[in-house]
């Protein structure tokens, strides 16, 4: 496998968007610019028989951008703290049960920065015998498939965004629950439809765990839009679930999909990922 340029041609997902590509070592790749370019078509690209440590992830994280600590400081890697544990296990072992439940609402990551991210690695180190999967959303044909009228009422609106503070949120359900942040709770604005940096195609940029409301638009009636928008946009026919083997490594566009943790595992087996950030 060339290390400069990917010859081989990437498998389609079992969905309507996605890629996997095969017999590719992404610690041997050098130049990574074609898995910038593969997202901006894809959104969602897997990579299967991966090894990396976290020094490893970070460094991919480093060949594509910057990447940066995430504000659960609590699951930050000792060495790395841009590298973060995604894990149902706690220190002594026993099942941690916020690791259980996080991230299983839809949401894009850390659109409570004005800086938003690139894109996300995550890598499975220790999987549930079954299920325990990761679901995407393709977010640019949940735009394309709005009504004419839907898609006029969110032009030049804003949104705001806050740390797990939209209506789906634990912080807003379950304000007592969840580790240390970061963060200091602050919020951030951003269109609610965006166009994508490379392709300049329309994305709907609502998430239901972040999104907290439309500005200029009583609180209620943001919230009931906020979820009207997610439910069609979370249609069966415009998600993939990506059922993780041992050694995975998915990378996918933050601008272009929403994802949660499906949540359909027994929490008594161990779930443990590496994930970094990638701005």
């Amino acid at each position: 496998m060339p290390t400069q340029t990917l010859t081989a041609k990437p498998k389609a997902l079992d969905a309507a968007f996605g890629a996997e590509f095969i017999d590719c070592d992404l610690n041997a790749q050098t130049d990574c610019g074609w898995i910038g370019d593969a997202l901006a078509e894809h959104a969602v690209l897997v990579f299967r028989n991966q090894s990396l440590d976290a020094g490893q992830l970070a460094a991919l994280g480093r060949k594509l951008g910057e990447p940066r600590p995430h504000v659960l400081v609590n699951y930050r890697t000792a060495d790395h703290p841009e590298v973060s544990m995604l894990t149902n296990v706690d220190a002594d072992g026993k099942v941690d049960q916020f690791g259980v439940s996080r991230a299983s609402a839809w949401h894009s990551d850390m659109t409570y920065d004005s800086d938003l991210p690139k894109l996300a690695i995550l890598h499975s180190l220790e999987v549930p015998s079954k299920k325990g999967g990761t679901m995407f959303a393709d977010m640019r044909a949940a735009y394309d498939a709005l009504p004419e009228a839907t898609k006029e009422k969110m032009e030049g609106l804003i949104a705001v965004h806050g740390g797990a503070a939209g209506p789906a949120g634990y912080r807003r359900n379950a304000p007592e629950e969840g580790p240390a942040r970061a963060d200091g709770g602050h919020e951030a604005r951003h269109p609610a439809v965006r166009r994508h940096s490379v392709t300049g195609r329309k994305i709907l940029f609502v998430n239901p765990m972040h999104t907290m409301r439309f500005e200029g638009m009583p609180v209620q009636e943001s919230e009931d839009l906020i979820m009207e928008l997610s439910g069609n946009a979370t249609r069966d026919q415009n998600t993939y679930y990506h059922d993780w083997a041992v050694g995975d490594v998915v990378i996918w566009d933050e601008a272009s999909v929403v994802h949660r943790n499906a949540g359909d595992y027994d929490p008594a087996e161990r779930r443990i990922f590496f994930r970094t950030i990638v701005f």
